[in-house]
């Protein structure tokens, strides 16, 4: 199902013959092309398929005295939606502001994409970087060209327009990618838009795993029908990243197996730190559904969940993992060694 685009705007942050960070502004907006409408969807797909997102909401009361307010200014271009273009420029000229006073600098290409998918509004900012790529055209001529390079997008915020509108109380309308390693976007990209982290949404993946674990093993299920549990959460999983829609609890729980008559909503209610009702889904969560792995003391392993109790057994006493039918290219290392 395809996105309707209403609005679609670029600016480019640029270092100027001071050696200054300044702002390229574009004055109107792209006209909604298939190109564009290409480009938005493309956009949207890489932020879905990033890893380790954060939640939050907007800061209450802001220090903004005098300066661009955000959170004012976004609802005022939303009910006037002529002021887009202007609202972008703005908002560009305080990312810069963050970022001098921060002490980074960010080159590059900011996107201001206005949509709806699924009855629900968004607006997604990105900082991309471009990169060079290599043509052959109908002459077998090489050409050079620059792309957006979508892959290595780091910086972007995605607001649910729809939640901040209907429900604000819940915090949980903007999510945003955290950044490369050993570097957080709270930084400045956080402060540009005057939004605070609430969720932590890696953690609540890993919880979930943890959790789903427990109530299979409450639930006495045999190892096929808890393999079969597995499998039903990961595809479940699997959906969510695709749609990028959050993991709901009480979705989850209709599709898994309730032997006792306490369902999985149930469940997590009785533990002592439950889980959020509703959070983003986390990439890394599927190896961890799918597979047992672990690495230490010079040594990496990992198999399939389903193996283990079959092919694998651990013998906690010895501490002592056994392994029946050994890969044939590790099997063929060994006897060579």
């Amino acid at each position: 199902m395809s996105a309707v685009i209403h609005h679609f705007v670029a600016h480019q942050l640029s270092i100027n013959a001071q050696q200054e960070l300044a702002l390229v502004p574009k004055s109107t907006c792209f006209d909604v092309t298939p190109e564009i409408e290409t480009l938005a969807q493309q956009i949207n797909h890489a932020f879905n398929q990033k890893p380790g997102k954060g939640v939050g909401s907007f800061v209450e009361n802001p220090d903004t005295e005098g300066e661009f307010d955000f959170k004012s200014s976004l609802i005022n271009v939303m009910d006037a939606p002529d002021g887009f273009v202007s609202f972008s420029q703005a908002a560009c000229k305080k990312l810069i502001k963050s970022l001098v006073q921060v002490g980074a600098v960010e080159t590059g290409f900011v996107i201001f994409s206005h949509y709806e998918f699924l009855a629900t509004e968004y607006l997604m900012i990105a900082l991309l970087n471009t990169k060079e790529h290599v043509e052959i055209n109908g002459a077998l001529e090489l050409t050079c060209k620059d792309h957006l390079d979508l892959a290595k997008m780091q910086l972007a915020v995605r607001i649910d327009l729809t939640q901040l509108k209907i429900s604000p109380e819940q915090n949980r309308y903007i999510s945003f990618i955290k950044g490369r390693m050993g570097r957080k976007v709270s930084d400045f990209f956080m402060n540009f838009i005057d939004c605070e982290e609430l969720v932590d949404v890696k953690q609540q993946n890993k919880q979930l795993v943890k959790t789903v674990d427990a109530f299979l093993a409450s639930e006495q299920l045999d190892k096929t029908e808890q393999h079969q549990s597995r499998e039903i959460v990961s595809d479940y999983y699997k959906a969510k990243l695709e749609q990028g829609e959050d993991i709901e609890l009480k979705e989850l729980a209709e599709n898994l197996p309730s032997e006792s008559g306490r369902d999985f909503v149930e469940f997590n209610q009785s533990l002592e730190n439950p889980m959020e009702e509703s959070f983003q889904a986390d990439r890394s969560a599927l190896k961890t559904l799918a597979k047992f792995s672990g690495q230490g003391g010079g040594i990496s392993i990992s198999f399939d969940r389903k193996l283990y109790g079959d092919r694998i057994e651990y013998d906690q006493s010895t501490d002592t993992l056994i392994i029946k039918g050994i890969p044939p290219n590790l099997k063929d290392q060994l006897s060579r060694s």
